[in-house]
């Protein structure tokens, strides 16, 4: 799977003109050409902080079904990983959302990270000793 991986805060950001990081994500987008890839924990993260806007709701529904996001798949095989990494970095805490990133990262060979969370995602490693690359750098 080819992309950059998208966490819940900058989904909410592109779709919240009034969100403080909403020209910084629209930046970072405009000069991206890979695939935006998410998962289902962040995504669902992502509808509940716009749940006080159907229209934001709306368009980030539309997102996945154009294809403007992807949802990488995760099942049941995926569930150990997750919750060692959540063990591991418990001290964080690490969420469920943060873990699906990273076991996909890891499934998926990717480094790149589209988060706000620049604080837990300069920790978290994809692997043994690769780092992230978040943007917005």
């Amino acid at each position: 799977m080819r992309g950059v991986l998208v966490d819940a805060g900058p989904l909410v950001a592109l779709l919240d003109r009034s969100d403080a990081a909403h020209e910084a994500c629209v930046d970072v987008l405009r000069d991206l050409r890979e695939p935006l890839i998410t998962v289902w924990p962040a995504f669902t993260e992502a509808m509940y902080l716009l749940g006080d806007s159907w229209p934001a709701q709306k368009a980030m529904l539309s997102r996945v079904e154009s294809e403007a996001l992807t949802l990488a798949p995760l099942d049941e095989a995926d569930v150990p990983r997750m919750r060692e990494l959540m063990e591991k970095y418990r001290d964080q805490p690490m969420d469920l959302a943060d873990a699906a990133l990273v076991r996909v990262a890891e499934r998926e060979e990717m480094t790149r990270i589209f988060t706000l969370d620049r604080r837990h995602f300069s920790v978290y490693r994809p692997g043994r000793r690769r780092r992230f690359a978040v943007l917005p750098g």
